[in-house]
């Protein structure tokens, strides 16, 4: 029975990392026509697209505080249902003033979600003994892929923000919240009655001097993955004489290579161990980012992004991961406040590459990233299997064969 429960927990949880890719990429991939719509003007539009993933992060660091009361699957089953709702607001409204507040509780609801997502995957993955993290976030590209997808039709048939988002609300927020009720996480107890999870009523603090090693990583491939998502189009089309057709293929090879690189990840970890996978992960999109700045055409330059897919995309899943391991009696707090740097680094790196860009070249500033990933290698000892001294004394979980 108990077995059972975790499966159906797995696949719960692999349904909403999926919602959440299909959502966050019906957005993103739609900025052009949310700026047309509202009348938000090139000087204003930074604001808006900064206010996101900063009200994320605060977003984030409340549900610290309210896994500390409820469980984080509580958290999860209201957070998704509130982000595709402002999906739905964003197309729905009219006004400028409506955009922000649509926007905003997208922030601050979004930041939530990604924080007790991460929370209830690594508590899982405790309770299998062996990896499935990088499944969980394999789910969230699939679901990229599908959202990006309905977006490319909603624009090739010209169809307003409201007619493109709302098939997609329909289906996925019903199927969330009815999975919603499988939702489980490992180290739920039968005795919890008052609904705290073990990590909120432990007491155990964590050291931000032992988290920080990981936050840098967190951010550095943030920073990695925003400048694809914002500068592949533009320098293989500016930099690299590619055809306007021919330059939105980059990201979407880069999404493809990312489910891929994460559908087999958890293998490579069994297999290698977490250390290794990050290592090879680091060195291979460093040099996709390498091959991306000396690529003398627009072939090579897509090999570049195809390596950075592979390599980026089991950073951040193991990032999370490490964090569970090294303080599994408050993975929880760490989480959160790890799920922090994923916005940092976003917010960071488009900038950073288009100042760069401006003031030297867009191939020098591909140097940047390159060097702020490799510099993972650095780190990557914090990734090892055992879960230090500081993590508040608590037993290795023993391992459950449940497929």
């Amino acid at each position: 029975m108990k077995d059972a429960r975790l499966r159906h927990g797995r696949a719960s949880l692999a349904l909403s990392f999926f919602v959440q890719g299909v959502t966050f990429a019906l957005l993103v991939t739609r900025i052009p026509a949310i700026q047309d719509r509202y009348g938000i003007s090139d000087g204003l539009l930074p604001v808006f697209l900064a206010a996101v993933p900063i009200l994320a992060g605060v977003g984030s660091v409340v549900t610290e505080k309210v896994v500390a009361r409820v469980r984080p699957r509580v958290v999860l089953r209201w957070a998704q249902p509130v982000v595709l709702l402002a999906l739905l607001g964003v197309g729905a409204g009219g006004e400028l003033w409506q955009a922000a507040v649509a926007l905003g509780v997208f922030g601050v609801s979004v930041g939530a979600l990604d924080a007790s997502m991460n929370m209830m995957g690594v508590s899982l993955q405790r309770a299998y003994g062996r990896s499935i993290m990088l499944g969980f976030h394999a789910a969230y590209s699939l679901g990229g892929i599908a959202g990006a997808s309905m977006a490319w039709a909603g624009a090739h048939w010209d169809l307003t923000l409201l007619v493109s988002y709302l098939p997609a609300v329909v289906a996925l927020l019903p199927a969330a919240f009815i999975g919603s009720r499988w939702y489980v996480e490992g180290a739920e107890t039968e005795t919890d009655a008052d609904g705290q999870g073990e990590e909120g009523s432990s007491g155990v603090s964590v050291s931000f001097r032992l988290l920080m090693p990981l936050c840098l990583v967190m951010s550095f491939a943030y920073i990695g993955d925003s400048t694809v998502s914002n500068w592949s189009a533009k320098y293989l089309q500016d930099v690299l004489g590619s055809s306007e057709q021919l330059s939105t293929v980059p990201y979407n090879v880069y999404m493809v290579t990312t489910l891929l690189g994460r559908a087999v990840g958890d293998f490579g970890v069994r297999r290698f161990g977490a250390v290794t996978v990050v290592r090879f992960g680091s060195v291979l999109a460093a040099a996709g980012f390498g091959v991306v700045a000396v690529a003398s055409g627009a072939w090579i330059g897509m090999l570049g992004f195809t390596m950075l897919g592979l390599g980026l995309c089991v950073i951040v899943p193991q990032t999370f991961a490490a964090a569970g391991r090294m303080f599994p009696g408050a993975s929880d707090t760490a989480i959160a406040r790890l799920n922090v740097f994923n916005y940092v680094g976003f917010l960071v790196g488009s900038p950073l590459v288009g100042a760069l860009g401006d003031a030297w070249s867009y191939r020098g500033a591909m140097l940047v990233p390159m060097v702020l990933v490799l510099a993972t290698l650095v780190y990557a000892k914090s990734f090892g299997p055992e879960p230090a001294r500081y993590g508040g004394g608590h037993e290795r979980p023993r391992t459950v064969d449940v497929g």
